[in-house]
C-alpha cells in the first residue's frame, strides 16, 4: 500500500494548530469513500496479519486510546476497526466515572491496571485524559490539582512505551451539527434509547469548554513517545479507514515477527504419517 506520505504524518496533531480548528469533514489522505471502502478488505487482512504477529511474538504490545465527544464514534470504531483483529488478542476498557476505590488512589492507578499483558492490544474508551477533560469542564478538582497532570502524563507515557507498550492516541473530532444529528438519529430508532442520556443535552451546553479542553490536552501531550493524531469523523467511512490504516502503520512499525522455534518439522510430520 504505498503512498507519498505515511497517514500517521498526515494526522499527528500539528504544534501550535489547535485541534478544535481541523475540518471534522475533511478526508485527508482519501480520495473518495469508494476508494477507502476498496482498499478496508486489504488493510483488514493486514491489520490481523500484523496482530497475529503481536500476539505470537510475546513481547510488545500495544494500547488504542480513543477520546472525542459523546456520539463521536468510539464504540463504532471498536465494532468496525478493532473487529478486524483476533479476539483471543484483543481486550477493550471501557473508563467510566472513578469508583470510590479508584478515588483512593493517584488518578493514573486505574489506567495502570489496565495495561496490555505482552503481545496484547487493548483498547481504551476514553482513558486518563478525562482527568484533564471533563475532572476541567465540570470543575471537580482545583486547577492546581489538574494542571500539573499533563507533565504527569506525558511522564507515565513515555515510561509505558520504555516498558514495551506502544500508545496510539486518537481523537474523534466531529462537529457540533454532526454530533446533533448523530443525537436525533438515536431518537428517531427506538433500539438506541437505550444509549441516549439526557446528560449527552447538557453536555452539549458545554461544547466550548470541551473544545479548549481538548486543544490544550492534545497540544500539550502529543509527544514523540506517544503523538495525538486528530481523526475527523464526521464521516464514519473516513473514521474506520484511517484508524484501519494508523494501526497498520503502527503495527508495521514496531515489526512483530512470529518467534523461532525448536520444532523438529520432519518428526513431526513423520508421527502424522497414516499408519502403514
Amino acid at each position: 500500500m504505498p503512498r507519498e506520505r505515511r497517514l500517521s504524518d498526515v494526522l499527528a496533531a500539528v504544534p501550535g494548530v489547535a485541534a478544535s480548528a481541523v475540518a471534522t469533514s475533511a478526508t485527508p489522505g482519501a480520495k473518495d469513500r469508494h476508494e477507502a471502502e476498496r482498499e478496508l478488505p486489504d488493510l483488514a487482512a493486514r491489520l490481523e496479519e500484523l496482530q497475529e504477529r503481536l500476539f505470537a511474538e510475546g513481547t510488545r504490545s500495544l494500547v488504542l486510546l480513543l477520546q472525542g465527544m459523546d456520539t463521536s464514534g468510539k464504540g463504532g470504531t471498536v465494532r468496525h476497526v478493532v473487529s478486524m483483529m483476533d479476539p483471543a488478542g484483543v481486550d477493550v476498557a471501557a473508563f467510566k466515572a472513578p469508583t470510590e476505590d479508584e478515588l483512593a488512589h493517584h488518578f493514573l492507578w486505574r489506567i495502570e491496571g489496565r495495561l496490555p499483558s505482552p503481545g496484547e492490544v487493548v483498547v481504551f474508551d476514553r482513558s486518563h485524559y478525562e482527568d484533564v477533560l471533563i475532572v476541567r469542564v465540570h470543575g471537580l478538582v482545583p486547577e492546581e490539582i489538574w494542571r500539573p497532570r499533563y507533565d504527569e502524563i506525558n511522564a507515565w507515557e513515555a515510561a509505558v512505551r520504555e516498558r514495551g507498550t506502544t500508545i496510539v492516541k486518537c481523537f474523534l473530532h466531529i462537529s457540533y451539527d454532526e454530533q446533533r444529528e448523530r443525537l436525533l438519529a438515536r431518537l428517531d430508532d427506538p433500539t438506541k434509547h437505550w444509549k441516549f442520556r439526557e446528560g449527552d443535552i447538557d453536555e452539549r451546553a458545554r461544547w466550548a469548554d470541551y473544545a479548549a479542553a481538548y486543544d490544550e490536552a492534545i497540544a500539550r501531550c502529543s509527544t514523540a513517545a506517544a503523538p495525538w493524531y486528530v481523526v475527523p469523523a464526521d464521516h464514519k467511512w473516513y473514521r474506520d479507514w484511517a484508524i484501519a490504516r494508523l494501526l497498520v502503520e503502527t503495527l508495521e512499525t514496531i515489526g512483530p515477527r512470529y518467534p523461532d522455534t525448536a520444532l523438529d518439522v520432519e518428526r513431526l510430520r513423520e508421527r502424522l504419517a497414516p499408519p502403514g
